[in-house]
């Protein structure tokens, strides 16, 4: 196997030659990702899930008066970010909500990378479509994305809600001043990190549907 994969699988070998010995190996690799995932996301669902659920009411809230969702990410969080604004505007149960992915667009992120830089992609979207009763949320490994927290700190001035999705220790955006809440999956695996992270996204989408159903209801 080429070395650039070693970190995945480093029990395979160039010249393993017995199958059934490597789809033992394998099996067990598999089973010792799931159940590593499946540790972290219940101690980081125990450590956040009061904040979650608040974070949740006060997204419903905003819905509630009319509110747009806004989401973005670098890299493979690009594509959670992507994925989160899906969730929220086509659900697969509930209602859906006005969410868009300032990530999505390749035109308009390289036209403004060119122009203005690309600390700015997000933060001058938010300036063009964004008003004070919407919410952005933003999502990371590192939490030291340039570009996130120069999105968020324009947000917070702003009134936007602004809600952070971070890894590892949290990086600068634990410590940023200008995030209303900040989930982050305490870990230094990146992969561990985003299938947790994806976790969170759903049960936050899942508790706000909730809040919006008690609304409705009065129940």
């Amino acid at each position: 196997m080429a070395d650039g994969t070693d970190f995945l699988y480093p029990f395979i070998e160039g010249d393993e030659r017995d199958a059934g010995a490597l789809l033992v190996d394998l099996a067990a690799s598999v089973d010792a990702k799931v159940a590593a995932a499946d540790a972290l996301r219940e101690t980081t669902f125990a450590r956040l899930g009061t904040d979650v659920s608040v974070t949740a009411r006060s997204m419903a809230d905003r819905f509630r008066r009319g509110a747009r969702l806004f989401t973005f990410g670098n890299g493979g969080s690009a594509t959670d970010a992507r994925s989160l604004a899906s969730l929220f505007g086509r659900p697969p149960a509930g209602r859906p909500l006005p969410a868009r992915c300032v990530a999505d667009d390749p035109a308009v992120l390289t036209a403004l990378a060119n122009d203005v830089g690309f600390e700015l992609v997000f933060t001058r979207q938010l300036i063009a479509h964004a008003a004070p009763d919407d919410i952005a949320v933003g999502i990371s490994t590192s939490g030291n994305s340039r570009n996130l927290l120069s999105a968020f700190e324009h947000a917070a001035r702003d009134g936007l809600l602004t809600v952070g999705l971070a890894g590892y220790d949290g990086g600068e955006m634990r410590a940023c001043g200008a995030l209303d809440a900040c989930f982050v999956v305490e870990s230094d695996s990146v992969h561990r990190i985003q299938e947790v992270q994806a976790a969170l996204v759903w049960r936050l989408w899942s508790e706000v549907q909730g809040c919006l159903d008690k609304d409705a209801t009065g129940v």
